[in-house]
């Protein structure tokens, strides 16, 4: 509620760049939207190289996701992981960039230890859970972003 307050103040009123209020609830509304976006695509089909709801890979996801809310990123999951800053597993937010397997794979974080990712070949858009096996073992580390 406080965030619908402080954008909507921030819009009629055009306070300086510098109000920390404005600047928390951009932030807010930017994460927001990274996440309802991911999760809008769940479904979508894989594609080796996807950077488009027609098919996905999981760096080319990443890179929609974000420009849908106005970031640009390069396609590749090595590159991705070089921006940003890093944050510590039990330190990520939602809209968080989550890193696996040596740099092959990457995923949106959307709260309550569960991303949004661009499987593999033959399977979709999904939902899964950092404490699942395959994950915990393969954790690389996350980035913010926003």
């Amino acid at each position: 509620m406080i965030t619908a307050i402080l954008t909507v103040a921030g819009c009629a009123s055009s306070p300086p760049k510098s109000s920390p209020a404005v600047a928390a609830a951009e932030y807010s509304a930017t994460r927001d939207r990274v996440v309802s976006t991911s999760l809008k695509y769940v479904g979508a089909p894989y594609e080796r190289g996807g950077t488009s709801p027609a098919g996905f890979d999981c760096s080319g996801f990443v890179l929609f996701v974000y420009a849908q809310a106005g970031v640009s990123l390069p396609h590749g999951v090595a590159k991705q992981y070089r921006l940003g800053s890093a944050v510590s597993r039990d330190e990520l937010e939602p809209g968080d960039i989550v890193f696996f397997d040596r740099l092959r794979h990457a995923g949106i974080y959307i709260g309550d230890t569960r991303f949004v990712h661009a499987t593999k070949p033959g399977n979709v858009v999904m939902v899964s859970r950092l404490d699942e096996e395959w994950f915990r073992r393969r954790w690389i580390g996350a980035r913010r972003l926003l």
